[in-house]
């Protein structure tokens, strides 16, 4: 009997190394993931519906933004409502839970894919109330916040490596917009641009795999997913390409426009005299306002698309549609309702590509350029500009018309367009909100194993001091050749005055020198020092400007007490390790 279990338990051993060794435990977790993000993003798309339905009185198969015009005067009145409720939740997050909520791109870049529960919780029931209400946000933040922090609390609690638990970040991501689209493609490289913030072989497959099971599980639990459905494309002809790629760029103008004017207007409700719970009630006033003029501006706008794509609208119908649709957005961002440009985004693209494509007509019509293909290009452009990922949205283009030919041009544009905004401006719209809390990153790339290698953790703690007052005589004899290469001065006994070089005080001296000098001449970077919490970039920096080898570390630099000693050459190999171990950890190497 021992005998079959020692060999029972050999096979568990090693059918345990081929799943780990093979990556196939990572895949199914990742089927697993994508299955849950698709349950969850269904159960929140028709919660939103039902809201719709219900506060707004919408006729049988109609979507909120493909209203031509609100039923009742009420009807304007329930974006207020909406305010009010996230004014209230507003007060009490600000009064129990005073810091920022962690979304995909900042847990994965910062701490490992680490994401808190409750901030899911928090941010998925705020994205359903502001769109619920009216409000002019999308429902693909709330769906990758629910579908990433699940997969991260899943990783965490099998004690998963930090670059496991990253992917499995990004597969719930994936799977939450595969299960809202139905586009698999495009929501794998969602998650392998935006969330993961690199593609890599090491990736492809749990990725994928969590794409195609959250598709699946929506499809098989009946949701209403939003697959943008275009007519059938022209071919695009050689001379086309050049107005294609000027409409990338136009785009590309146009996102930095609307990235600065949400945080204009969120600056200007900041700057109103009243409590900051009001703020989102005055903008579900505006918001209400704005869709009496046309509902089409309301929610996350997908009835709004297809109506726009499917149907002809006068330019100056499109424009107008174009300019309340940026206000709306704007104001519920920046009044304090909760949501993404992801959507909005890809609406306000298609509209400019179509009007593109009108005024392009007027100006040259022996171009030919069509306003469906305009449109598919806009939209594109426009969202990689605000949302990011060039590979994202071409493969949404393509998922969208099943037409290969289009695919070149768009991705022509999309990488003019990612590439002006990368110019100009530097970040998309996640990237830019965390820019104006402080933090410098610029995608969803892992930084945060830098930030943890601090001269805290390199620096050696066994330094060598002496008084700056000390006569050089004294020091030949307290440090001779060969006994240091470097000590630290202080100043009144503990306060840093700089570093002297040993070689220095033996080089050659008169007699005079000898009896009355002093270290002091021979101090060395005497206001250049490294505190404890630095990273290891900054610290790299010190060094650099400095022209130093090594620098004295003191514990803040309004004390200036030396705690220890830091070499340039330690650091660099440290960093060097660490980034080592990142590329292989990428390249899925053990």
């Amino acid at each position: 009997m021992r005998e079959h279990l020692k060999l029972a338990h050999g096979h568990g051993v090693r059918i345990g190394g081929i799943l780990q060794a093979k990556g196939i435990s990572t895949v199914l977790l990742a089927c697993l993931v994508g299955a849950v993000a698709g349950v969850f993003v269904t159960l929140m798309s028709r919660t939103v519906q039902m809201m719709h339905a219900s506060l707004f009185s919408l006729p049988v198969d109609v979507r909120l933004s493909g209203l031509l015009h609100l039923s009742s005067l009420a009807d304007a009145v329930v974006p207020v409502a909406g305010g009010l409720i996230m004014g209230i939740a507003a007060y009490f997050l600000r009064r129990y839970r005073n810091r920022p909520l962690l979304d995909p791109i900042e847990a994965n870049a910062l701490y490992g894919g680490r994401m808190s529960l409750n901030d899911t919780w928090i941010v998925a029931a705020q994205t359903m109330i502001s769109s619920g209400f009216g409000a002019s946000v999308g429902l693909e933040a709330g769906f990758t916040q629910v579908g990433a922090g699940l997969a991260s609390r899943l990783a965490r609690a099998l004690k998963l490596r930090r670059n496991d638990v990253r992917v499995l970040v990004g597969c719930g991501a994936a799977g939450a917009i595969a299960a809202a689209f139905g586009a698999p493609l495009t929501s794998a490289f969602y998650g392998f641009e935006l969330i993961i913030g690199v593609y890599s072989l090491a990736n492809v497959a749990p990725v994928m795999a969590a794409a195609v099971s959250a598709s699946l599980m929506a499809d098989w639990l009946g949701a209403e997913q939003f697959p943008i459905e275009v007519g059938a494309m022209l071919p695009i002809l050689p001379h086309q390409y050049l107005p294609f790629l000027l409409l990338g760029a136009i785009c590309a103008f146009a996102s930095i426009a609307i990235m600065q004017l949400v945080t204009l207007v969120e600056r200007g409700f900041l700057s109103i005299k009243a409590p900051s719970a009001v703020r989102p009630l005055l903008g579900g006033v505006i918001i209400g306002l704005l869709g009496m003029i046309s509902p089409q501006i309301l929610s996350s706008g997908h009835g709004a698309m297809h109506l726009y794509l499917t149907m002809h609208f006068s330019f100056w119908a499109i424009a107008t549609v174009f300019v309340l649709k940026v206000l709306a957005s704007v104001v519920s961002l920046g009044s304090g309702f909760r949501g993404g440009l992801f959507f909005a985004s890809l609406f306000l693209g298609a509209l400019l590509g179509n009007m593109f494509a009108t005024l392009f007509a007027i100006v040259l019509p022996s171009a030919g350029i069509h306003t469906s293909v305009a449109a598919v290009v806009g939209m594109t452009s426009l969202a990689v500009g605000v949302v990011g990922g060039p590979l994202t949205m071409t493969f949404l283009a393509l998922e969208a018309t099943r037409d290969l030919s289009l695919t070149g041009i768009v991705l022509a544009a999309a990488i003019v367009s990612s590439l002006v905004v990368r110019s100009v401006f530097g970040y998309s719209f996640s990237t830019w909100r965390l820019h104006l809390r402080g933090e410098t990153i610029r995608s969803a790339h892992d930084v945060g194993w830098m930030r943890n290698l601090t001269v805290r953790s390199m620096m050696r703690s066994d330094v060598r001091t002496v008084s700056e007052n000390t006569s050089l005589a004294a020091f030949r004899i307290l440090f001779p050749l060969g006994s240091a290469q470097r000590v630290i001065a202080l100043k009144d006994g503990e306060e840093y005055a700089g570093m002297i070089f040993v070689p220095d005080a033996h080089a050659d001296v008169s007699a005079e020198g000898e009896k009355q000098g002093s270290v002091r001449s021979l101090i060395r970077f005497p206001d250049t020092v490294l505190i404890p919490p630095m990273n290891a970039k900054a610290a790299a920096d010190i060094f650099e400007a400095a022209k130093a080898e090594e620098l004295a570390v003191v514990d803040s630099f309004r004390t200036r007490r030396v705690v220890g000693l830091m070499t340039e050459g330690h650091l660099m190999r440290r960093y060097a390790e660490e980034l080592d171990k990142a590329r292989r950890d990428l390249a899925g190497e053990t």
